[in-house]
């Protein structure tokens, strides 16, 4: 076995860069550190729309270096996403060209449980990751008598794996007691040469309307109703009534993008933005809104923070692993909407305390590198048990499938 092949993870995922939601955009940073650390990655995931499907060969400037496109089908309510499917038999051949040291689940969908199979039929340690509450959105597309469905297919799937990586303390609890064995901790970085207060652009903030003493209110992220946009709306609308020159950006997409814009035609909506664009309307923003109860991380947290923003977020995901109360930011009882708006008003009401959580936010986002998650992520990876999955043999754990 060459140097190469030793050190050979292999990525299954339903959605890959260049698309724009959170685990698209934490592969993409898993792929380059792994490549900068001279692995070998290859790529399973669904074909994007216009592309060819089956194996690709290494590419310039690709972020792995070889890939298999499959068949994709839109997820229903949720058509920027898709599901994969391939058989087994698929994945099989295409490993057995290139047999990698591990294999990494991203998604729990149809290509992930294909590649389990694939996975055991070669002999070769398969971990998952748990990085959507796709149980937890049930709820907000009518689908709330699937959850339990859906809960105990997540289960069965991540039980089949050696082990399941989850980006924060909390969710690793939580993941215990739903039943999914061997949770290990793999958290989230940030780039803070991208995401930094420098990139404040005076030109987009006219263009939005602002002077410089005004106030931008941004929410980053998906125009849906598990993110709990309907909050950030209340919230903004509360401040603008003590800070009538404030104004509210909303950077991204989604299926509650016609509804706000008919119904607030003052609002600023950006669509989705990526890179240097992305993060010059971080910077450009002073408050930035995290009202989501159903993430289980949340970069865009970091990335506010690494940005130099007041962050207002709930004691979940990535707030309650990185935010301390008014220190580097604000966070809310998750059952306590009142305190949410609470906390934005008073940030906006306190100029002197907004700075100096602004000011630390980025200094405390300087120490969240992606590289020393990169190394945890390839430690757990490649270490990996020879054993046989936690409880595939458990003749409680049903497939469902």
């Amino acid at each position: 076995m060459s140097h190469l092949q030793r050190h050979h993870i292999s990525i299954v995922s339903e959605t890959f860069p260049p698309e724009i939601n959170g685990v698209a955009n934490t592969l993409k940073h898993l792929c380059q550190g792994l490549k900068q650390r001279g692995r070998q990655i290859t790529v399973v995931r669904p074909a994007q729309p216009g592309e060819p499907k089956g194996p690709r060969p290494y590419q310039a400037n690709s972020l792995c270096s070889g890939e298999l496109v499959v068949t994709g089908v839109p997820i229903p309510g949720y058509s920027e996403l898709q599901f994969g499917l391939a058989r087994s038999a698929q994945l099989v051949a295409f490993w057995e060209q290139c047999r990698p040291e591990s294999i990494y689940v991203a998604t729990q969908g149809p290509l992930g449980l294909a590649a389990v199979k694939a996975a055991k039929r070669l002999g070769i340690p398969v971990c998952s990751g748990f990085h959507t509450n796709f149980h937890s959105y049930s709820g907000y597309y009518g689908l709330g008598a699937l959850e339990w469905l859906l809960r105990g297919y997540g289960r069965w799937f991540h039980n089949r794996t050696h082990q399941t990586l989850v980006p924060t303390r909390k969710m690793q609890a939580t993941v215990e007691r739903m039943g999914i064995h061997n949770a290990r901790l793999w958290s989230r970085g940030v780039d803070c040469q991208t995401f930094t207060p420098h990139k404040r652009c005076s030109l987009l903030r006219q263009s939005w309307g602002l002077s410089d003493s005004d106030r931008a209110v941004v929410y980053v992220g998906r125009l849906a109703a598990e993110k709990n946009v309907k909050l950030a709306v209340s919230c903004f609308e509360r401040i603008r009534c003590l800070h009538p020159t404030a104004r509210f950006i909303l950077v991204g997409d989604g299926p509650l993008r016609q509804q706000l814009e008919a119904r607030h035609p003052d609002y600023i909506f950006c669509g989705s933005q990526r890179g240097d664009d992305l993060a010059r309307h971080y910077a450009s923003a002073d408050l930035f809104l995290f009202p989501s109860k159903t993430d289980t991380f949340g970069n865009v947290v970091l990335e506010a923070m690494a940005s130099g923003l007041g962050v207002v977020a709930f004691d979940d995901a990535a707030a309650a692993e990185h935010i301390r109360q008014n220190e580097n930011g604000m966070k809310a009882p998750l059952s306590d909407d009142e305190a949410f708006i609470t906390h934005a008003l008073r940030l906006m009401d306190q100029p002197s305390q907004l700075n100096q959580i602004r000011t630390r936010a980025r200094l405390d986002a300087l120490d969240l590198t992606w590289t020393n998650q990169i190394e945890i992520f390839e430690q757990l990876v490649l270490n990996q048990s020879e054993r046989g999955p936690y409880n595939a043999t458990d003749k409680q754990s049903i497939p469902i499938l």
